[in-house]
Order: C-alpha cells, then structure tokens, then sequence
C-alpha cells in the first residue's frame, strides 16, 4: 500500500480565510481558497457537525473513510485497530484564521460520551506555522474563576468584548505549539496559519455567534439545551503554570533531526513530530499523515515508484506502507493518532 497525496478538502466554514492555504500549496484555483475556505482537513473520516461535508476522497473516488473501514489494519495496523477500530482516532487540518474565530469550547470525552454518542471529545493542538501580523495572538483560557451567571449573561447578551476581556491573551509566532485541552474556552486571532491536531469530532460550543452570522442556540449549542451544552466548559482561572504547560515558543524549529513538538500529556490524544534533514530519514511502519512545510524530496520504501514532495504536499502513510525513507532537504511535520499505550 502506498503513500496518497492528497489534495484540498475544504468545506465551507461561517469564518472566513483559506488564502494562506493556497498560498502554502502554492494552489491557484482562486474558488477554491475562496473567503470561507478557511480549514483544509487533510486525511479526514470526519463530517461537519450534522451535516456530510469534510470527508476526504481519494485519487480513485472512493471515500477515505470507507477504505479504512474495508482494511483497517493495512490503513491503521493492528494494535491501533485492536483500540479503535477503523477509526483513526486522529483528523489534521490546515486552519488559516483570515478573521478572529469566535470564542468556544470543545467537550471532553466524559461529555461527549454521556450526551452526544461519541467516545472522542475534541482536545486539540494548534502548531503554528505562519502568521500575517506581527500582533498576531490567540486566547486560551479564563484568567481567573468566572461564575456560571457571568458566563450565561454573557453569552445570553452575546457580550463579545467581556468573553475576550476575560481571557488570556497570547501572541505567537511561526515555530510556536499550543495544547487545547477540551473544556478550554479559546479563540484563534486574525492571521494566524497553524497545523491543527484534534480527535475526530466537529463538536463545538460557540459562547458567541451574533457577529459571525450564525443562528443563536440551536444553530452554536449541539443541539443540546443551552445549560446543559455550556457545562462542559471549564470556568476556572488559568494560572501561569498551567498556561507554560501548553504553550512551548519555538517548538518548531529549523535545527536538524527528529523531535516531539507537543507535551508528553498530548499523547494519549494525538503526536506531532518535526523532521528537518538534509539527506534522508527513516519513518518507521505507522499511520500517518505528513505536511511538508519547507524544501522538497521523495518518500521511497518497498511500495514501488517513490513519490514526490514538496513545501505543501499533505500525505497520508498507511501503516501497510511499511518503513518509509524520507529522502531530500526537506522540513516536515508528522501528525500521529494517540500513542496505544496511552488510550
């Protein structure tokens, strides 16, 4: 089995971007990094919430979701599928913010168990890979204790400027690694382009909406009563600590050889390794999709004719590939599903 290169697959968000995307991909079909274009899921058994958009396609039409569920162990070898199934546990995304996103919160998997069916919530990593202001930042929990009647007046008076007051501001730049802890109420600034990690779900709370052209409640909460969807969010404050122990500044760098870019409690979700080499790298047999974000080179191993790669190529390494070598000057991002061991 062998490497796919997969092309854009983007669906249309409320949240307008994408240009960044094509910029990356060096892709210049103008309607496809149109103003709503803003998130590419790459490798993707993943629908929008409610709705059957955002599953990934591959070369010969058949959905990506349903090769993985007909062979889940050549996609995703036989430990991972001894956990998981043919689900893959894993969606990747490229996320170019072309507005401030809205500030929201994502379930834990305690919640999502117990009120939407699901086994997977949706922590998420946020590796930055661009950015278009020097002011750049996002907003990462509260900064101190709120009170439940806070949040829903708050939220029933859709009071955008105290949701943001109340959170922590944080700029960034390209090289920087945040965590996303589910419950974590956040927000992503205008022009920052990351590499997304998240479990498979599109479950999101939106504590605002108005300014963004969406419904209210029904349309933001989950279909779930409004009391009931914003108690997943954790309301207590963040202190420095905590904060240090999702930010890493410069995780991704340009030095040479293999690394983990996420903390060690990203793992039973998701892991992202940074490979830069200037020659050749071997990739161990596991699942996987890569995003080469500088030079270009091949991937070669026992599939047969070695594919060719590039600054933007996204591909997806079945775990039936076998070892691959990684040949060229090349700086690529690994994106993992959780470690077995960890789930």
């Amino acid at each position: 089995m062998k490497p796919i290169d997969l092309p854009p697959n983007q669906p249309r968000q409320f949240y307008r971007g994408g240009r960044a995307i094509a910029a990356f991909r060096s892709d210049g079909d103008a309607s496809r990094a149109g103003e709503f274009g803003p998130e590419d899921w790459v490798g993707s058994t993943t629908t929008l919430f409610g709705k059957s958009e955002g599953l990934s396609v591959l070369p010969d039409g058949t959905l990506l979701r349903d090769a993985v569920a007909a062979d889940p162990i050549a996609y995703l070898g036989e430990a991972h599928a001894a956990v998981y199934g043919s689900d893959p546990a894993l969606l990747v995304k490229l996320l170019d913010a072309g507005e401030r996103l809205p500030v929201h919160v994502h379930p834990d998997r305690t919640f999502a168990q117990q009120h939407l069916n699901c086994r997977f919530g949706k922590t998420e990593a946020w590796l930055v890979i661009g950015t278009s202001d020097s002011d750049a930042a996002v907003y990462v929990g509260f900064k101190a204790d709120v009170e439940e009647a806070a949040v829903d007046a708050w939220v029933k008076s859709q009071r955008s400027d105290m949701l943001l007051e109340t959170l922590n501001r944080i700029p960034v730049r390209r090289g920087d690694t945040v965590l996303i802890p589910a419950g974590t109420p956040h927000a992503i600034g205008a022009g920052v382009f990351i590499i997304e990690l998240q479990e498979p779900t599109d479950f999101s709370v939106m504590l605002e909406w108005e300014t963004f052209g969406l419904a209210g409640f029904a349309e933001t909460q989950l279909g779930l009563p409004s009391s009931l969807a914003l108690s997943c969010l954790d309301r207590s404050g963040w202190t420095s600590a905590r904060l240090a122990s999702c930010l890493s500044r410069g995780a991704l760098s340009g030095a040479g050889g293999s690394r983990s870019v996420l903390p060690a409690q990203a793992d039973s979700f998701f892991r992202a390794e940074q490979l830069v080499s200037s020659s050749s790298v071997t990739l161990p047999a596991q699942f996987g999709v890569l995003v080469v974000l500088e030079g270009s080179g091949q991937l070669a191993g026992d599939f047969g004719q070695p594919l060719d790669v590039r600054r933007g190529s996204t591909v997806l390494v079945p775990h039936a590939a076998g070892d691959v070598e990684l040949n060229g000057a090349v700086n690529v991002v690994r994106c993992l599903p959780p470690a077995v061991n960890a789930a």
